[in-house]
């Protein structure tokens, strides 16, 4: 995991998704335009939250979230996505 120059701000959180599987689990080679975008992924950057409501995830935690949360980012040529920890699924 990378450090990142970058500052989330309220409840918003930056998460490095985890690749795409290239293989299935008999052996199989899946090609490029027929992967599923991933739905995992771990935090790296977290905001303070708001008055409300405190971010209750950490950086470091594996999550999983919803197939089209958040916004796509490329930092230092890495993607990363920026979503609100309420589109945030779970904690793995």
């Amino acid at each position: 995991m990378a450090k990142v120059n970058i500052k989330p701000l309220a409840d918003r959180v930056l998460i490095e998704p985890l690749q795409a599987e290239t293989k299935t689990a008999s052996g199989i080679i899946i090609p490029d335009n027929a992967k599923e975008k991933p739905q995992k992924g771990t935090v790296v950057a977290v905001g303070p939250g708001t008055k409300e409501e405190k971010v209750t995830v950490k950086v470091g935690d594996t999550v999983l979230y919803g197939k089209y949360a958040g916004t796509e980012l490329k930092l230092d040529g890495t993607d990363y996505l920026m979503m609100r920890e309420s589109d945030i699924l779970a904690i793995v």
